[in-house]
Protein backbone atom coordinates (compact mmCIF):
# COMPACT_ATOMS: atom_id res chain seq x y z
CA UNK A 1 0.00 0.00 0.00
CA UNK A 2 1.27 3.44 -0.93
CA UNK A 3 0.94 6.18 1.70
CA UNK A 4 -1.35 8.08 -0.72
CA UNK A 5 -4.11 5.50 -0.20
CA UNK A 6 -6.38 5.83 2.85
CA UNK A 7 -4.93 2.65 4.34
CA UNK A 8 -1.36 3.70 3.62
CA UNK A 9 -1.89 7.15 5.14
CA UNK A 10 -3.40 5.63 8.27
CA UNK A 11 -0.51 3.21 8.67
CA UNK A 12 1.98 6.03 8.35
CA UNK A 13 0.17 7.93 11.10
CA UNK A 14 0.08 4.81 13.31
CA UNK A 15 3.83 4.53 12.98
CA UNK A 16 4.37 8.10 14.16
CA UNK A 17 2.24 7.41 17.23
CA UNK A 18 3.89 4.13 18.11
CA UNK A 19 0.79 2.03 17.50
CA UNK A 20 0.75 -1.63 16.49
CA UNK A 21 -2.87 -1.40 15.45
CA UNK A 22 -5.85 0.94 15.18
CA UNK A 23 -9.56 0.22 15.57
CA UNK A 24 -11.85 1.98 13.10
CA UNK A 25 -15.52 1.45 14.02
CA UNK A 26 -18.55 2.31 11.95
CA UNK A 27 -19.65 4.69 14.70
CA UNK A 28 -19.95 8.27 15.85
CA UNK A 29 -20.02 9.71 19.36
CA UNK A 30 -23.75 8.85 19.57
CA UNK A 31 -23.47 5.23 18.36
CA UNK A 32 -25.81 6.19 15.51
CA UNK A 33 -26.88 3.49 13.10
CA UNK A 34 -26.71 5.99 10.23
CA UNK A 35 -23.47 7.95 10.36
CA UNK A 36 -23.15 11.38 8.80
CA UNK A 37 -20.61 11.36 5.94
CA UNK A 38 -18.24 13.29 8.25
CA UNK A 39 -18.26 10.40 10.72
CA UNK A 40 -18.29 7.41 8.39
CA UNK A 41 -14.59 6.65 8.62
CA UNK A 42 -15.10 2.97 7.91
CA UNK A 43 -16.70 3.65 4.53
CA UNK A 44 -13.90 6.05 3.57
CA UNK A 45 -11.25 3.54 4.58
CA UNK A 46 -12.76 0.32 3.20
CA UNK A 47 -15.62 1.10 0.81
CA UNK A 48 -18.08 -0.83 3.02
CA UNK A 49 -21.40 1.03 3.29
CA UNK A 50 -23.31 -1.19 5.76
CA UNK A 51 -24.56 0.04 9.10
CA UNK A 52 -22.52 -2.28 11.35
CA UNK A 53 -18.83 -2.98 11.03
CA UNK A 54 -15.36 -2.53 12.47
CA UNK A 55 -11.87 -2.53 10.98
CA UNK A 56 -8.60 -3.46 12.65
CA UNK A 57 -5.63 -1.93 10.85
CA UNK A 58 -2.20 -3.46 11.50
CA UNK A 59 1.15 -2.73 9.90
CA UNK A 60 0.92 -5.75 7.60
CA UNK A 61 -2.75 -6.78 7.67
CA UNK A 62 -6.17 -5.19 7.60
CA UNK A 63 -9.32 -6.92 8.87
CA UNK A 64 -12.96 -5.95 8.42
CA UNK A 65 -15.63 -7.39 10.73
CA UNK A 66 -19.30 -7.26 9.57
CA UNK A 67 -22.42 -9.00 10.80
CA UNK A 68 -24.58 -11.60 9.08
CA UNK A 69 -26.69 -9.07 7.18
CA UNK A 70 -23.68 -7.97 5.17
CA UNK A 71 -21.71 -11.13 4.43
CA UNK A 72 -22.76 -11.03 0.77
CA UNK A 73 -22.74 -7.25 0.38
CA UNK A 74 -19.22 -6.84 1.75
CA UNK A 75 -17.84 -9.10 -0.98
CA UNK A 76 -19.23 -6.70 -3.60
CA UNK A 77 -18.01 -3.48 -1.96
CA UNK A 78 -14.61 -4.22 -0.44
CA UNK A 79 -11.30 -5.22 -2.01
CA UNK A 80 -10.83 -8.59 -0.34
CA UNK A 81 -7.22 -8.68 -1.53
CA UNK A 82 -6.59 -5.89 0.97
CA UNK A 83 -9.14 -6.53 3.74
CA UNK A 84 -9.74 -9.91 5.34
CA UNK A 85 -13.46 -10.38 6.05
CA UNK A 86 -14.58 -11.72 9.45
CA UNK A 87 -17.94 -12.07 11.24
CA UNK A 88 -18.58 -9.27 13.71
CA UNK A 89 -20.33 -11.48 16.28
CA UNK A 90 -19.15 -15.04 15.63
CA UNK A 91 -15.50 -13.98 15.72
CA UNK A 92 -15.29 -10.65 17.58
CA UNK A 93 -12.29 -8.45 17.02
CA UNK A 94 -11.17 -8.75 20.65
CA UNK A 95 -11.14 -12.55 20.33
CA UNK A 96 -9.04 -12.23 17.18
CA UNK A 97 -6.62 -9.88 18.95
CA UNK A 98 -6.23 -12.29 21.87
CA UNK A 99 -5.55 -15.22 19.55
CA UNK A 100 -3.28 -13.59 16.99
CA UNK A 101 -1.40 -10.64 18.50
CA UNK A 102 1.39 -10.70 21.04
CA UNK A 103 0.45 -9.60 24.57
CA UNK A 104 0.99 -5.88 25.06
CA UNK A 105 0.36 -4.91 21.45
CA UNK A 106 -0.52 -1.20 21.40
CA UNK A 107 -4.00 -0.83 19.89
CA UNK A 108 -5.25 2.71 19.38
CA UNK A 109 -8.90 3.70 19.74
CA UNK A 110 -10.99 6.87 19.99
CA UNK A 111 -12.69 6.98 23.43
CA UNK A 112 -15.68 8.93 22.08
CA UNK A 113 -16.37 6.14 19.59
CA UNK A 114 -16.07 3.16 21.95
CA UNK A 115 -18.60 2.16 24.61
CA UNK A 116 -17.54 0.76 27.97
CA UNK A 117 -18.34 -2.88 27.24
CA UNK A 118 -16.15 -2.71 24.12
CA UNK A 119 -13.36 -1.13 26.14
CA UNK A 120 -13.54 -3.83 28.82
CA UNK A 121 -13.41 -6.53 26.14
CA UNK A 122 -10.40 -4.81 24.57
CA UNK A 123 -8.61 -4.71 27.92
CA UNK A 124 -9.33 -8.42 28.39
CA UNK A 125 -7.74 -9.28 25.03
CA UNK A 126 -4.21 -8.87 26.54
CA UNK A 127 -3.36 -5.90 24.33
CA UNK A 128 -2.48 -2.42 25.58
CA UNK A 129 -5.42 -0.13 24.71
CA UNK A 130 -4.20 3.36 23.78
CA UNK A 131 -6.84 6.09 24.08
CA UNK A 132 -6.17 8.72 21.40
CA UNK A 133 -6.48 12.33 22.49
CA UNK A 134 -7.39 13.57 19.00
CA UNK A 135 -9.14 12.30 15.89
CA UNK A 136 -6.48 10.60 13.71
CA UNK A 137 -8.61 11.03 10.61
CA UNK A 138 -8.29 14.82 10.80
CA UNK A 139 -4.69 14.35 9.62
CA UNK A 140 -5.25 11.76 6.87
CA UNK A 141 -8.74 12.41 5.43
CA UNK A 142 -7.97 15.39 3.23
CA UNK A 143 -11.42 15.91 1.65
CA UNK A 144 -13.44 14.99 4.73
CA UNK A 145 -17.04 16.30 4.63
CA UNK A 146 -18.01 18.95 7.16
CA UNK A 147 -19.68 17.95 10.41
CA UNK A 148 -23.47 17.95 10.05
CA UNK A 149 -25.36 21.10 10.99
CA UNK A 150 -29.02 20.43 10.25
CA UNK A 151 -31.80 22.71 11.46
CA UNK A 152 -33.74 21.69 14.58
CA UNK A 153 -37.52 22.07 14.75
CA UNK A 154 -40.10 21.61 17.50
CA UNK A 155 -42.35 18.55 17.80
CA UNK A 156 -45.55 20.27 18.95
CA UNK A 157 -47.60 19.05 21.89
CA UNK A 158 -50.51 18.05 19.66
CA UNK A 159 -48.19 15.49 18.03
CA UNK A 160 -45.92 14.54 20.96
CA UNK A 161 -48.67 14.16 23.55
CA UNK A 162 -46.56 15.30 26.54
CA UNK A 163 -44.64 18.48 27.26
CA UNK A 164 -40.86 18.46 27.53
CA UNK A 165 -41.09 19.98 31.01
CA UNK A 166 -43.21 17.05 32.19
CA UNK A 167 -40.85 14.54 30.60
CA UNK A 168 -37.85 16.15 32.29
CA UNK A 169 -39.58 15.95 35.66
CA UNK A 170 -40.22 12.27 35.07
CA UNK A 171 -36.52 11.76 34.41
CA UNK A 172 -35.59 13.81 37.49
CA UNK A 173 -37.84 11.60 39.63
CA UNK A 174 -36.16 8.50 38.21
CA UNK A 175 -32.77 9.94 39.17
CA UNK A 176 -33.92 10.70 42.70
CA UNK A 177 -35.33 7.20 43.03
CA UNK A 178 -32.00 5.74 41.90
CA UNK A 179 -29.92 8.07 44.12
CA UNK A 180 -28.15 9.46 41.04
CA UNK A 181 -27.04 13.09 40.81
CA UNK A 182 -26.67 13.46 37.04
CA UNK A 183 -27.62 11.60 33.89
CA UNK A 184 -25.45 12.10 30.80
CA UNK A 185 -27.34 11.37 27.56
CA UNK A 186 -25.61 10.80 24.24
CA UNK A 187 -28.34 9.00 22.23
CA UNK A 188 -29.82 11.56 19.80
CA UNK A 189 -33.32 10.05 19.72
CA UNK A 190 -33.54 10.09 23.54
CA UNK A 191 -32.64 13.78 23.52
CA UNK A 192 -35.09 14.51 20.70
CA UNK A 193 -37.91 12.78 22.59
CA UNK A 194 -37.05 14.43 25.92
CA UNK A 195 -36.94 17.96 24.46
CA UNK A 196 -39.75 17.47 21.92
CA UNK A 197 -37.54 18.44 19.00
CA UNK A 198 -36.56 16.85 15.71
CA UNK A 199 -33.38 17.34 13.69
CA UNK A 200 -31.95 17.03 10.19
CA UNK A 201 -28.27 16.21 10.61
CA UNK A 202 -28.64 12.94 8.71
CA UNK A 203 -31.22 12.39 6.00
CA UNK A 204 -34.10 10.12 7.06
CA UNK A 205 -32.93 10.14 10.71
CA UNK A 206 -34.78 13.18 12.12
CA UNK A 207 -32.86 13.55 15.38
CA UNK A 208 -30.22 16.20 16.17
CA UNK A 209 -26.66 15.24 17.03
CA UNK A 210 -26.11 16.67 20.49
CA UNK A 211 -25.46 15.75 24.13
CA UNK A 212 -27.43 16.45 27.30
CA UNK A 213 -26.88 16.56 31.06
CA UNK A 214 -29.81 16.53 33.49
CA UNK A 215 -29.82 16.47 37.30
CA UNK A 216 -32.17 15.37 40.11
CA UNK A 217 -34.11 18.64 39.96
CA UNK A 218 -34.65 18.43 36.22
CA UNK A 219 -32.14 21.21 35.48
CA UNK A 220 -30.99 20.52 31.94
CA UNK A 221 -27.99 21.56 29.88
CA UNK A 222 -28.14 20.82 26.16
CA UNK A 223 -24.84 20.64 24.29
CA UNK A 224 -25.76 21.50 20.72
CA UNK A 225 -24.30 23.64 17.94
CA UNK A 226 -26.12 27.00 18.24
CA UNK A 227 -26.42 27.30 14.44
CA UNK A 228 -28.86 24.39 14.49
CA UNK A 229 -31.29 26.40 16.67
CA UNK A 230 -31.74 29.35 14.31
CA UNK A 231 -35.27 28.29 13.30
CA UNK A 232 -36.37 27.02 16.71
CA UNK A 233 -38.66 29.17 18.82
CA UNK A 234 -36.81 29.68 22.16
CA UNK A 235 -40.09 29.04 23.95
CA UNK A 236 -39.91 25.43 22.77
CA UNK A 237 -36.88 24.82 25.00
CA UNK A 238 -37.63 27.22 27.83
CA UNK A 239 -35.61 26.44 30.94
CA UNK A 240 -32.92 24.52 29.06
CA UNK A 241 -29.35 25.86 29.17
CA UNK A 242 -27.52 25.78 25.81
CA UNK A 243 -23.78 25.02 25.53
CA UNK A 244 -21.50 23.98 22.64
CA UNK A 245 -20.97 20.23 22.07
CA UNK A 246 -17.23 20.56 22.62
CA UNK A 247 -17.91 21.47 26.27
CA UNK A 248 -19.78 18.27 27.07
CA UNK A 249 -17.05 15.93 28.33
CA UNK A 250 -15.43 18.73 30.32
CA UNK A 251 -18.75 19.68 31.92
CA UNK A 252 -19.41 16.07 32.91
CA UNK A 253 -16.02 16.05 34.62
CA UNK A 254 -16.75 19.39 36.29
CA UNK A 255 -20.08 18.18 37.71
CA UNK A 256 -18.84 14.71 38.63
CA UNK A 257 -16.55 15.56 41.56
CA UNK A 258 -17.98 13.75 44.57
CA UNK A 259 -21.19 12.94 42.68
CA UNK A 260 -22.87 9.92 41.11
CA UNK A 261 -23.24 10.14 37.35
CA UNK A 262 -25.45 7.67 35.46
CA UNK A 263 -24.07 6.47 32.13
CA UNK A 264 -25.84 4.13 29.75
CA UNK A 265 -24.15 0.76 30.08
CA UNK A 266 -24.55 -0.03 26.39
CA UNK A 267 -24.17 3.28 24.59
CA UNK A 268 -22.25 5.89 26.60
CA UNK A 269 -18.75 6.48 25.20
CA UNK A 270 -15.96 5.35 27.49
CA UNK A 271 -14.63 8.92 27.31
CA UNK A 272 -17.32 9.82 29.87
CA UNK A 273 -16.18 7.08 32.23
CA UNK A 274 -12.63 8.40 32.01
CA UNK A 275 -13.86 11.94 32.72
CA UNK A 276 -15.99 10.98 35.74
CA UNK A 277 -13.35 8.79 37.33
CA UNK A 278 -10.58 11.35 36.76
CA UNK A 279 -12.70 13.97 38.54
CA UNK A 280 -13.29 11.75 41.58
CA UNK A 281 -16.89 10.94 40.74
CA UNK A 282 -18.73 7.63 40.72
CA UNK A 283 -20.13 6.05 37.57
CA UNK A 284 -23.51 4.33 37.87
CA UNK A 285 -23.83 1.99 34.91
CA UNK A 286 -27.47 1.61 33.96
CA UNK A 287 -29.78 1.84 31.00
CA UNK A 288 -30.81 5.39 30.20
CA UNK A 289 -34.31 5.72 31.74
CA UNK A 290 -35.37 7.85 28.77
CA UNK A 291 -35.01 4.81 26.50
CA UNK A 292 -37.84 2.99 28.25
CA UNK A 293 -40.01 6.08 28.70
CA UNK A 294 -39.72 6.78 24.99
CA UNK A 295 -40.53 3.19 24.01
CA UNK A 296 -43.95 3.13 25.68
CA UNK A 297 -46.01 5.38 23.43
CA UNK A 298 -48.74 7.65 24.74
CA UNK A 299 -52.23 7.75 23.15
CA UNK A 300 -51.39 10.75 20.95
CA UNK A 301 -48.29 9.05 19.58
CA UNK A 302 -50.18 5.80 18.96
CA UNK A 303 -52.89 7.58 17.01
CA UNK A 304 -50.14 9.26 14.99
CA UNK A 305 -48.73 5.87 14.01
CA UNK A 306 -52.17 4.66 12.91
CA UNK A 307 -52.82 7.77 10.84
CA UNK A 308 -49.41 7.66 9.15
CA UNK A 309 -49.92 4.01 8.23
CA UNK A 310 -53.22 4.81 6.55
CA UNK A 311 -51.38 7.41 4.47
CA UNK A 312 -48.49 5.08 3.74
CA UNK A 313 -50.80 2.19 2.91
CA UNK A 314 -52.57 4.31 0.29
CA UNK A 315 -49.21 5.21 -1.28
CA UNK A 316 -48.20 1.54 -1.29
CA UNK A 317 -51.43 0.45 -3.01
CA UNK A 318 -51.08 3.09 -5.70
CA UNK A 319 -47.49 1.92 -6.24
CA UNK A 320 -48.30 -1.81 -6.28
CA UNK A 321 -51.19 -1.31 -8.70
CA UNK A 322 -48.83 0.59 -11.01
CA UNK A 323 -46.22 -2.16 -10.74
CA UNK A 324 -48.65 -4.99 -11.46
CA UNK A 325 -49.87 -3.15 -14.55
CA UNK A 326 -46.55 -1.89 -15.87
CA UNK A 327 -44.04 -4.69 -15.17
CA UNK A 328 -45.52 -7.20 -17.67
CA UNK A 329 -46.31 -4.49 -20.23
CA UNK A 330 -42.87 -2.90 -20.10
CA UNK A 331 -41.06 -6.24 -20.16
CA UNK A 332 -43.04 -7.32 -23.22
CA UNK A 333 -42.13 -4.03 -24.90
CA UNK A 334 -38.44 -4.62 -24.28
CA UNK A 335 -38.16 -1.72 -21.85
CA UNK A 336 -38.46 -3.30 -18.38
CA UNK A 337 -38.93 -1.30 -15.22
CA UNK A 338 -35.74 -1.21 -13.16
CA UNK A 339 -35.12 -1.19 -9.41
CA UNK A 340 -34.23 2.51 -9.39
CA UNK A 341 -37.23 3.47 -11.51
CA UNK A 342 -39.56 1.58 -9.18
CA UNK A 343 -37.92 3.18 -6.14
CA UNK A 344 -38.42 6.67 -7.56
CA UNK A 345 -42.02 5.95 -8.57
CA UNK A 346 -42.81 4.74 -5.06
CA UNK A 347 -41.37 7.95 -3.66
CA UNK A 348 -43.59 9.96 -6.02
CA UNK A 349 -46.67 8.17 -4.70
CA UNK A 350 -45.61 8.90 -1.11
CA UNK A 351 -45.02 12.56 -1.95
CA UNK A 352 -48.68 12.81 -2.93
CA UNK A 353 -49.67 12.24 0.71
CA UNK A 354 -50.09 15.56 2.54
CA UNK A 355 -48.28 14.53 5.74
CA UNK A 356 -45.27 12.86 4.09
CA UNK A 357 -41.87 14.42 4.88
CA UNK A 358 -39.19 12.05 3.56
CA UNK A 359 -38.36 8.34 3.43
CA UNK A 360 -37.62 6.77 6.81
CA UNK A 361 -34.61 4.88 5.40
CA UNK A 362 -33.01 4.16 2.05
CA UNK A 363 -35.43 1.99 0.11
CA UNK A 364 -34.42 -1.60 -0.59
CA UNK A 365 -35.63 -2.08 -4.16
CA UNK A 366 -34.19 -5.45 -5.10
CA UNK A 367 -34.90 -7.71 -8.07
CA UNK A 368 -33.74 -11.28 -8.44
CA UNK A 369 -30.34 -12.07 -6.93
CA UNK A 370 -29.92 -8.53 -5.57
CA UNK A 371 -32.56 -9.34 -2.94
CA UNK A 372 -30.27 -12.04 -1.54
CA UNK A 373 -28.40 -9.13 0.10
CA UNK A 374 -30.93 -8.29 2.79
CA UNK A 375 -29.74 -4.67 3.13
CA UNK A 376 -29.06 -4.10 -0.57
CA UNK A 377 -29.44 -0.62 -2.06
CA UNK A 378 -29.67 -0.24 -5.81
CA UNK A 379 -27.21 1.91 -7.73
CA UNK A 380 -26.60 2.66 -11.40
CA UNK A 381 -23.97 -0.08 -11.38
CA UNK A 382 -26.23 -2.76 -9.85
CA UNK A 383 -29.63 -1.64 -11.17
CA UNK A 384 -31.54 -4.72 -12.39
CA UNK A 385 -34.76 -5.01 -14.39
CA UNK A 386 -37.89 -6.26 -12.64
CA UNK A 387 -39.15 -9.25 -14.60
CA UNK A 388 -41.89 -11.85 -14.41
CA UNK A 389 -39.50 -14.74 -13.76
CA UNK A 390 -38.07 -13.48 -10.47
CA UNK A 391 -39.05 -12.13 -7.07
CA UNK A 392 -38.97 -8.39 -6.48
CA UNK A 393 -38.44 -7.30 -2.85
CA UNK A 394 -39.33 -3.80 -1.68
CA UNK A 395 -38.53 -2.71 1.90
CA UNK A 396 -39.35 0.96 2.45
CA UNK A 397 -41.03 3.45 4.74
CA UNK A 398 -41.82 7.07 5.33
CA UNK A 399 -41.35 9.82 7.86
CA UNK A 400 -44.73 11.50 8.26
CA UNK A 401 -45.67 14.48 10.41
CA UNK A 402 -47.18 12.15 12.99
CA UNK A 403 -45.37 8.84 12.64
CA UNK A 404 -42.80 6.55 11.03
CA UNK A 405 -43.52 3.56 8.80
CA UNK A 406 -41.57 0.48 7.75
CA UNK A 407 -42.86 -2.43 5.63
CA UNK A 408 -41.62 -5.07 3.21
CA UNK A 409 -43.42 -6.91 0.45
CA UNK A 410 -41.98 -9.58 -1.83
CA UNK A 411 -43.79 -9.64 -5.16
CA UNK A 412 -44.03 -11.74 -8.29
CA UNK A 413 -45.51 -10.86 -11.64
CA UNK A 414 -45.71 -14.32 -13.13
CA UNK A 415 -45.37 -18.01 -12.19
CA UNK A 416 -42.26 -19.07 -10.29
CA UNK A 417 -40.61 -22.46 -9.72
CA UNK A 418 -41.45 -24.82 -6.88
CA UNK A 419 -38.50 -23.96 -4.57
CA UNK A 420 -39.33 -20.25 -4.67
CA UNK A 421 -42.99 -20.98 -3.95
CA UNK A 422 -42.11 -23.26 -1.03
CA UNK A 423 -39.68 -20.77 0.48
CA UNK A 424 -42.12 -17.89 0.07
CA UNK A 425 -44.83 -19.95 1.78
CA UNK A 426 -42.49 -20.80 4.67
CA UNK A 427 -41.68 -17.13 5.21
CA UNK A 428 -45.37 -16.25 5.13
CA UNK A 429 -46.21 -18.99 7.63
CA UNK A 430 -43.50 -17.74 9.98
CA UNK A 431 -44.90 -14.21 9.67
CA UNK A 432 -48.42 -15.45 10.39
CA UNK A 433 -47.30 -17.61 13.31
CA UNK A 434 -45.81 -14.62 15.11
CA UNK A 435 -48.31 -11.91 14.24
CA UNK A 436 -51.22 -14.08 15.48
CA UNK A 437 -49.49 -15.22 18.67
CA UNK A 438 -50.82 -14.14 22.09
CA UNK A 439 -48.08 -14.07 24.72
CA UNK A 440 -47.91 -13.59 28.51
CA UNK A 441 -47.27 -10.09 29.80
CA UNK A 442 -43.56 -9.56 30.34
CA UNK A 443 -42.49 -11.81 27.47
CA UNK A 444 -39.19 -10.78 25.92
CA UNK A 445 -38.43 -10.69 22.22
CA UNK A 446 -35.92 -13.54 22.13
CA UNK A 447 -38.56 -15.80 23.67
CA UNK A 448 -40.74 -15.32 20.56
CA UNK A 449 -38.09 -15.38 17.85
CA UNK A 450 -38.21 -19.12 17.12
CA UNK A 451 -41.93 -18.96 16.43
CA UNK A 452 -41.29 -17.03 13.21
CA UNK A 453 -38.38 -19.28 12.22
CA UNK A 454 -39.98 -22.69 12.74
CA UNK A 455 -41.46 -23.10 9.21
CA UNK A 456 -38.02 -22.37 7.77
CA UNK A 457 -36.22 -24.53 10.32
CA UNK A 458 -38.45 -27.44 9.31
CA UNK A 459 -36.96 -27.07 5.81
CA UNK A 460 -33.41 -26.82 7.17
CA UNK A 461 -33.31 -23.08 6.44
CA UNK A 462 -32.84 -19.90 8.48
CA UNK A 463 -32.12 -16.17 8.13
CA UNK A 464 -29.26 -14.18 9.66
CA UNK A 465 -31.02 -11.07 10.95
CA UNK A 466 -33.48 -10.17 13.67
CA UNK A 467 -37.19 -10.88 13.36
CA UNK A 468 -38.38 -7.52 14.65
CA UNK A 469 -37.27 -4.13 15.98
CA UNK A 470 -38.76 -1.06 17.60
CA UNK A 471 -39.74 1.94 15.47
CA UNK A 472 -39.54 5.56 16.63
CA UNK A 473 -42.31 8.15 16.56
CA UNK A 474 -41.15 10.34 13.69
CA UNK A 475 -37.67 9.38 14.73
CA UNK A 476 -35.33 6.46 14.07
CA UNK A 477 -36.49 3.48 12.07
CA UNK A 478 -34.66 1.15 14.48
CA UNK A 479 -35.55 2.15 18.03
CA UNK A 480 -34.39 0.65 21.29
CA UNK A 481 -34.87 -1.20 23.54
CA UNK A 482 -37.25 -3.93 22.33
CA UNK A 483 -36.13 -6.40 19.73
CA UNK A 484 -37.19 -9.84 18.48
CA UNK A 485 -34.10 -11.88 17.65
CA UNK A 486 -32.10 -14.91 18.71
CA UNK A 487 -29.89 -12.78 20.92
CA UNK A 488 -31.19 -12.33 24.46
CA UNK A 489 -32.90 -8.99 24.98
CA UNK A 490 -34.09 -8.32 28.56
CA UNK A 491 -36.78 -5.77 27.65
CA UNK A 492 -40.39 -7.00 27.71
CA UNK A 493 -42.89 -6.37 24.93
CA UNK A 494 -45.50 -4.27 26.72
CA UNK A 495 -48.68 -2.59 25.48
CA UNK A 496 -47.75 0.69 23.82
CA UNK A 497 -44.60 -0.74 22.25
CA UNK A 498 -44.21 -0.45 18.48
CA UNK A 499 -42.44 -3.30 16.67
CA UNK A 500 -41.91 -4.88 13.29
CA UNK A 501 -42.38 -8.55 12.40
CA UNK A 502 -40.15 -9.45 9.44
CA UNK A 503 -38.99 -13.03 8.83
CA UNK A 504 -37.18 -13.73 5.57
CA UNK A 505 -35.09 -16.14 3.57
CA UNK A 506 -32.09 -15.39 1.35
CA UNK A 507 -30.42 -17.75 -1.11
CA UNK A 508 -27.06 -16.21 -2.04
CA UNK A 509 -26.76 -15.03 -5.65
CA UNK A 510 -30.33 -16.19 -6.44
CA UNK A 511 -33.18 -14.49 -4.54
CA UNK A 512 -34.42 -13.02 -1.28
CA UNK A 513 -37.80 -13.06 0.43
CA UNK A 514 -39.11 -10.95 3.32
CA UNK A 515 -42.59 -10.03 4.58
CA UNK A 516 -42.79 -7.24 7.14
CA UNK A 517 -45.58 -5.49 9.02
CA UNK A 518 -45.29 -2.87 11.70
CA UNK A 519 -47.35 -3.73 14.78
CA UNK A 520 -48.52 -2.28 18.08
CA UNK A 521 -48.42 -4.38 21.24
CA UNK A 522 -51.90 -4.29 22.82
CA UNK A 523 -53.67 -5.94 25.73
CA UNK A 524 -55.30 -9.30 25.04
CA UNK A 525 -56.86 -11.77 27.50
CA UNK A 526 -56.10 -11.07 31.18
CA UNK A 527 -52.38 -11.43 31.71
CA UNK A 528 -51.63 -11.60 27.98
CA UNK A 529 -50.69 -9.26 25.15
CA UNK A 530 -50.84 -9.59 21.38
CA UNK A 531 -49.81 -7.78 18.20
CA UNK A 532 -52.21 -5.44 16.41
CA UNK A 533 -51.13 -4.62 12.88
CA UNK A 534 -50.44 -1.04 11.85
CA UNK A 535 -49.26 -1.78 8.30
CA UNK A 536 -52.08 -1.77 5.73
CA UNK A 537 -50.71 -3.29 2.52
CA UNK A 538 -51.95 -6.35 0.60
CA UNK A 539 -49.74 -9.42 0.91
CA UNK A 540 -48.97 -11.10 -2.43
CA UNK A 541 -50.55 -14.56 -2.30
CA UNK A 542 -49.99 -15.44 -5.96
CA UNK A 543 -47.03 -17.72 -5.21
CA UNK A 544 -48.28 -19.28 -1.98
CA UNK A 545 -48.78 -23.03 -1.74
CA UNK A 546 -52.33 -22.66 -0.48
CA UNK A 547 -52.52 -26.30 0.62
CA UNK A 548 -49.80 -25.63 3.21
CA UNK A 549 -51.85 -22.92 4.95
CA UNK A 550 -54.02 -23.81 7.92
CA UNK A 551 -57.60 -22.66 8.24
CA UNK A 552 -56.53 -20.24 10.99
CA UNK A 553 -53.92 -18.71 8.69
CA UNK A 554 -56.47 -18.29 5.90
CA UNK A 555 -58.90 -16.63 8.31
CA UNK A 556 -56.27 -14.13 9.45
CA UNK A 557 -55.27 -13.30 5.87
CA UNK A 558 -58.90 -12.76 4.86
CA UNK A 559 -59.63 -10.61 7.90
CA UNK A 560 -56.45 -8.59 7.35
CA UNK A 561 -57.17 -8.04 3.68
CA UNK A 562 -60.73 -6.98 4.47
CA UNK A 563 -59.33 -4.38 6.91
CA UNK A 564 -56.88 -3.17 4.26
CA UNK A 565 -59.61 -2.96 1.61
CA UNK A 566 -62.14 -1.14 3.77
CA UNK A 567 -59.61 1.31 5.21
CA UNK A 568 -57.76 2.19 2.02
CA UNK A 569 -60.38 2.05 -0.74
CA UNK A 570 -61.55 5.65 -0.03
CA UNK A 571 -57.92 6.87 -0.02
CA UNK A 572 -56.33 5.33 -3.12
CA UNK A 573 -56.36 6.56 -6.70
CA UNK A 574 -59.36 5.51 -8.73
CA UNK A 575 -57.27 3.43 -11.15
CA UNK A 576 -55.76 1.51 -8.20
CA UNK A 577 -59.06 0.64 -6.54
CA UNK A 578 -59.89 -2.31 -8.80
CA UNK A 579 -56.44 -3.79 -8.18
CA UNK A 580 -56.91 -3.31 -4.41
CA UNK A 581 -60.18 -5.26 -4.46
CA UNK A 582 -58.61 -8.08 -6.48
CA UNK A 583 -55.49 -8.20 -4.27
CA UNK A 584 -57.58 -8.43 -1.09
CA UNK A 585 -60.21 -10.91 -2.32
CA UNK A 586 -61.14 -13.65 0.13
CA UNK A 587 -58.68 -16.52 0.04
CA UNK A 588 -61.24 -18.98 1.45
CA UNK A 589 -63.81 -18.09 -1.19
CA UNK A 590 -61.21 -18.61 -3.92
CA UNK A 591 -60.07 -21.98 -2.60
CA UNK A 592 -63.64 -23.19 -2.02
CA UNK A 593 -64.54 -22.25 -5.59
Amino acid sequence: MQPTTPLGALRALMQTRGLDGLLVPRADAHQSEDCAPHDNKLAWLTGFTGSAGLALVLADRALLFVDGRYQVQVQHEVDTRVFEIHHLHNEPVTQWIAEHLAPGARIGFEPLLMVNSQYEALCASRCEPVALDSDPFDAVWQDRPAAPCGAITAMPLELSGESSADKRQRVAQALRDAAVDYLAITLPDNIAWLLNVRGSDVAMSPVPHSFLLIDQQGDTEWFVAPEKLASLDPAAIAGVMISPPQAFVGRVAERAAGRVVALDADFSPVALRFAVEAAGGTVRWQSDPVTWMKALKNPVELEGYRASHREDGAAWVNFLAWLQREVPRREAAGDPITELEAQEKQREFRQQRASFIEPSFTTISAAGSNAAMCHYHSSPETNRPITRGEFYLNDSGGQYLNGTTDATRTLSFGPLDAPRRLHYTAVLKGFLALITLPFPNGTQGHQLDAVARRPLWELGLDFDHGTGHGVGHRMLIHELPQRIAKKVNPWPLLPGSIMTIEPGYYLAEQYGIRIENQVEVVKAAPGFSRFSTLTLIPIDLSQVEIGLLSEQEKVWLDDYHQQVRETLSPLVDEDARAWLFAATASLRVQTEA
